[in-house]
């Protein structure tokens, strides 16, 4: 009899639980009016369950815990929130700064960084518990503060970000959590407003706002320190204004080249990832903001800032040249592949829609409803260097 209600208690426990899922084909969608996150199902195309009061999600960014289970949204007003995508609850929450702009998740999945414009600096936290392990003011100057952007992880347990204000990138080994080891890299150039991290570790670039060119760092080799590239690329363009500022953690490595958008211009820039010169530019329907490569790295997928950001237009790269322009709708702010490039999620915030495509066909397969969705991350990041 013992063991009979043993066996019952057991059967009502499984039955009490949410449904299995698998971690590897959840993601998060990120609905930024009303600060909440929905878990969706990549393959079935379903929402799943609603997470809410994540604060204000204007810039959020998810990153994800090696085991998938966990997502890590944060906050521009300074929110760091831990979801467990298989309770469908808030872990756990914070308030970190007074306003931020991102995070990364450390190469070992035990410490989560967060880059603040408010105080100025990076703060790192135990994924677990989400306490606070380390402070690292971003101080220059005499007594100034910069605002912190382009935040990734690296290989070697470190991150690697760019100090807006100061014009530096610095690197933070945290091998040893008690006591990390910062580098700083001076006068890389004029405003470094977003970075990227190439695919397998090796470079950082920083796009510069305040002057032509970018800033590479060659991970590989930190006593050659930094490298300016392009430096000349659009001093005789016409400035036009900025109506969104291009987000290079969406930059496109294909093959031979990188895929970046041209600041203020209608244009993509192909650059040669060997010698690091221009190849050519590919003009395109507006300003970019995202330029993203299919995980095959056959396409490449460009959204654009008002007044064109009602359209997508997809780079053949072995050409070089445009293959496609779709209209998804109204403000397409953000796109996610699947891990193995057959679809593509695109937030219409305007529309409160996700779309998804076919990246083969280019047809639209199904939409899901979402309140002004403006950010789309799927577990499989937990993979990948620097995201």
């Amino acid at each position: 009899m013992t063991k009979l209600f043993s066996l019952l208690a057991l059967l009502f426990s499984f039955n009490a639980i949410a449904d299995l899922r698998a971690t590897g084909d959840l993601g998060i969608v990120i609905e930024r009016e009303n600060g909440n996150a929905l878990i969706i199902n990549t393959t079935e195309h379903k929402r799943l369950a609603k997470i809410e009061k994540l604060g204000d999600l204007s810039h959020a960014s998810v990153v994800f815990s090696r085991d998938q289970r966990y997502a890590y949204v944060f906050g521009r007003d300074g929110g760091l929130t831990k979801i467990d995508m298989l309770k469908d609850v808030i872990d756990k929450r914070i308030i970190q700064a007074g306003n931020s702009i991102g995070g990364a998740i450390s190469q070992d999945g035990k410490l989560i960084a967060v880059s603040n414009y408010t105080p100025g600096g990076v703060k790192v936290f135990s994924s677990d518990t989400l306490e606070l392990v380390a402070d690292i003011p971003s101080n220059y100057g005499e007594g100034l503060r910069s605002k912190v952007v382009g935040l990734v992880d690296a290989p070697g347990q470190r991150f690697v970000f760019s100090l807006f204000d100061a014009g530096e990138i610095w690197i933070a080994d945290f091998k040893n959590p008690k006591a990390p080891i910062i580098k700083k890299f001076p006068n890389i150039g004029k405003q470094p407003y977003d970075a990227l991290m190439s695919p397998d570790g090796h470079y950082y670039i920083a796009g510069l706002f305040g002057e032509p060119g970018l800033a590479l760092l060659d991970l590989w080799n930190l006593d050659a320190g930094v490298k300016r590239i392009l430096p000349g690329y659009g001093k005789d363009d016409e400035k036009l204004p900025v109506y969104k500022m291009p987000h290079l953690e969406g930059w496109a490595v294909a093959g031979d080249y990188v895929f970046a958008p041209a600041i203020g211009q209608h244009k993509v820039l192909v650059i040669d990832k060997n010698t690091w010169e221009l190849v050519q530019t590919i003009p395109v329907a507006g300003q970019p903001v995202f330029v993203m490569a299919r995980p095959d790295a056959r396409q490449v997928w460009v959204n654009f800032a008002f007044p064109d950001n009602n359209q997508l237009q997809i780079i053949d790269v072995k050409d070089l040249s445009l293959s496609k322009t779709l209209s998804p709708g109204k403000a397409v702010l953000h796109m996610e592949f699947t891990p193995r490039g057959e679809q593509v999620w695109v937030a219409v915030r305007d529309d409160n829609q996700v779309a998804i495509y076919d990246t083969e066909t280019l047809q639209e397969i199904t939409r899901l409803p979402a309140n002004q969705p403006n950010g789309i991350f799927f577990s499989s990041r937990a993979h990948k260097i620097g995201f």
